[in-house]
């Protein structure tokens, strides 16, 4: 249903989704009209005023003005500074609008400020359109990007929109991860892969080709060097996470280690390749990547990284010591003496 007021407040995770809403209100505002043009404002540089003197005036000719204003925190910062924004609703002049994007990290959306809140509720009340989009999981996020693909007229396989999803870090699971621009990411690099195969399917190999491992804080990465037993890539991929709580640090390394391990004894006890995916229920590039990785190691090898952790989540608790660089030593010895393959030790 069209929105009864010329109003939207556009809130959530998923930042593609909040940034192309006003697109959706524009078009709605201008029915059969000239088409409206954005001005793009953002709260902590503009005000109240501002705001009403640009919505308040009915353009004569042409089409009207759509103001988008991205996080509008600061303007509702105080009582008197969200009654004025909120006396700026009742004023938008007809062929205008207004909307409020407001993108949060979905780890912590439930702290949202009471502020923005209450802006939400008050166009909603007004009769606006208001409407949260959510990041897609790591389930959704392949067919988000087949979907995203179809409306620009892209074609790419199946197995290739799984493996973007998987580059731009869908498939990291721990429930701290920032995924506000992973759509954003994913829509760049799909444009980028669809300018390099022009009028082709794009196919696996172009996404690897093409798209760099972007998950966030290189954590993916680490775990694939230390699952291929890359040590000396493991050991500069973990100096660059010195920003990672050290309890999420050893649990991720304890998943991948324990994910090797279940297969690793699918493999020895003769599972095909092909039936890892039915049985880990895993994505199919994840499954095979893993199934890779074990493959480097032996059922006691992994057995013997897997106790080492408990020495390596000792340091990193600080009991040995709690500077980085003990940090960065702990990490080194672990590496070098569980994943360095003992021929080259």
């Amino acid at each position: 249903m069209p929105p009864t007021v010329p109003l939207g407040y556009y809130w959530g995770d998923d930042s593609y989704g909040v940034n192309h809403a006003p697109d959706v209100l524009a078009t709605r505002l201008a029915a059969d009209g000239p088409p409206l043009e954005k001005v793009r404002l953002t709260g902590v540089a503009t005000s109240a005023a501002e705001i009403g003197e640009k919505v308040a005036t009915a353009t004569l000719f042409g089409g009207g003005a759509l103001v988008v204003v991205s996080e509008p925190a600061p303007l509702v910062a105080s009582k008197p500074l969200a009654a004025l924004l909120y006396a700026t609703l009742g004023t938008v002049a007809p062929g205008n609008g207004l909307a409020f994007l407001d993108t949060v990290d979905g780890a912590n959306s439930t702290r949202r400020p009471a502020s923005l809140e209450a802006l939400r509720k008050s166009v909603a009340e007004a009769g606006g359109d208001v409407r949260e989009f959510v990041a897609p999981t790591r389930d959704q996020m392949a067919r988000w990007i087949g979907d995203r693909a179809h409306e620009r007229g892209i074609r790419i396989t199946g197995p290739a929109a799984a493996l973007l999803a998987e580059r731009v870090g869908a498939n990291v699971r721990e429930r701290d991860v920032d995924r506000r621009r992973q759509g954003e990411l994913a829509v760049a690099e799909l444009e980028k892969l669809a300018l390099y195969r022009l009028d082709e399917q794009i196919v696996p190999d172009d996404v690897k080709a093409l798209v760099a491992d972007a998950v966030p804080g290189s954590t993916w990465a680490f775990l694939d060097a230390v699952g291929m037993r890359r040590a000396a890539e493991a050991a500069d991929l973990a100096d660059r996470l010195g920003d990672v709580p050290a309890p999420l640090f050893v649990t991720q390394l304890h998943r991948r280690m324990k994910q090797l391990i279940d297969v690793a004894d699918l493999l020895a006890s003769g599972t095909a390749a092909a039936e890892l995916v039915r049985i880990t229920k895993l994505n199919p590039y994840v499954a095979q990547k893993l199934a890779e990785q074990a493959r480097t190691w032996t059922l006691p090898e992994l057995d013997a990284a897997l106790s080492g952790l408990l020495e390596l989540d000792a340091a990193l608790k600080g009991h040995f010591g709690g500077s980085d660089l003990r940090r960065r030593a702990a990490v080194s010895l672990w590496i070098a003496e569980r994943v360095r393959r003992p021929s080259q030790r």
